[in-house]
């Protein structure tokens, strides 16, 4: 999967419907491309559908976790471009401190998780990562 592949998939996961002739405008290739890419990626299971998304705390998926991610040297932008395009990242928030970028990972179950982890973790540009499963959350009223 190359930069162009991961920038299909996330304006694909911003708005699934839309058409062959939006995407192929907003990433500047043909509409040609655009299907071959996508063909290519179902056919290989990289894509293996297309939904509707909910709100989080109308059908939230069983596993949330935190990562802070420390990124190397000025890739901030290529990193989050990247991450943009991983289906187990719900959000990406730029942060100041220790950490550069916190990452909310969603994930069907553990093996999902770590999957998902390994993936993120072979990011070109990412130095190291902290993990942590919410357990819990407490809301004051």
């Amino acid at each position: 999967m190359d930069t162009l592949d991961q920038q299909l998939i996330a304006l694909l996961r911003q708005d699934a419907r839309a058409s062959i002739a939006t995407l192929a405008h907003k990433l500047k290739v043909s509409r040609g491309t655009v299907t071959n890419r996508l063909t290519r990626l179902e056919d290989s299971g990289q894509i293996v559908g297309y939904t509707v998304r909910l709100r989080a705390d109308i059908a939230p998926r069983h596993i949330t976790a935190w990562m802070s991610i420390a990124v190397e040297g000025n890739r901030t932008r290529e990193v989050v471009g990247i991450l943009l395009g991983e289906p187990g990242v719900a959000g990406i928030f730029d942060t100041n401190g220790r950490w550069d970028l916190l990452a909310e990972l969603r994930a069907e179950s553990l093996q999902e998780l770590a999957e998902i982890l390994e993936r993120v973790r072979l990011i070109k540009g990412i130095g190291a990562t902290e993990t942590s499963i919410h357990l819990q959350t407490y809301k004051l009223a």
